[in-house]
């Protein structure tokens, strides 16, 4: 995948050193392999505590790779403008008339180069169903999920298996879910059992 945090190879190698050393103070481990693929969508899942944010960017960092994700447009306004950009935020204007589904599709269909991150569930909150805008933006971008993780349990952390959508969401969303069935959250009794959509 390439990808790389930022263009300077000195700032990259410091903040995945860092991060390398963060996760082994905190006693996590990283598994996985960045899959050679220029642009995908990437899950992040389960999501069940604040802290999965700061682990997930120092796996983020410690994998060498730029992940972006999606923030109210309204937040991009002075001192934080820059900031949201380096760390790969994208901004989502929800005045225009064309869904969020509909603009990923086309901010990846443009660029060369991008790994969209998204958390299904939405919410650090108990569900029963995930948000599927995930699974209609790789559909519709022709692009594939990377099915990324947080286990605590086993204090693992990083990517799994890439799997390419076949437009039949009740199948997919069978194997995807069976995928992360045997990964646990820092908060268990927020995660429920997720129903596998019926089309």
């Amino acid at each position: 995948m390439a990808i790389t945090v930022f263009e300077s190879p000195f700032f990259g190698g410091l903040l995945c050193g860092l991060s390398k050393f963060y996760l082994k103070t905190i006693g996590w481990r990283r598994v996985g392999h960045l899959p050679d693929i220029p642009r995908c969508v990437m899950i992040a899942a389960p999501h069940t505590s604040n802290w999965d944010a700061p682990i997930a960017l120092a796996m983020v960092f410690a994998f060498r790779f730029k992940a972006h994700w999606l923030v109210k447009h309204t937040a991009f306004r002075w001192p934080f403008r820059g900031v949201l950009r380096w760390l790969g935020a994208i901004p989502i204007d929800r005045t225009k008339s064309t869904d969020v589904v509909t603009q990923m599709v086309e901010e990846l269909r443009k660029r060369a180069e991008l790994v969209l991150l998204l958390a299904p569930e939405g919410t650090r909150k108990r569900v029963t169903r995930w948000k599927t805008g995930f699974y209609h933006i790789a559909c519709g971008a022709g692009v594939p999920l990377v099915l990324a993780f947080l286990d605590y349990a086993r204090k693992e952390g990083g990517l799994g298996p890439v799997f390419q959508p076949t437009g039949n969401l009740k199948a997919d969303m069978a194997e995807i879910l069976g995928f992360y069935a045997t990964v646990t959250g820092k908060h268990p009794e927020r995660m429920g059992v997720v129903e596998i959509p019926r089309s």
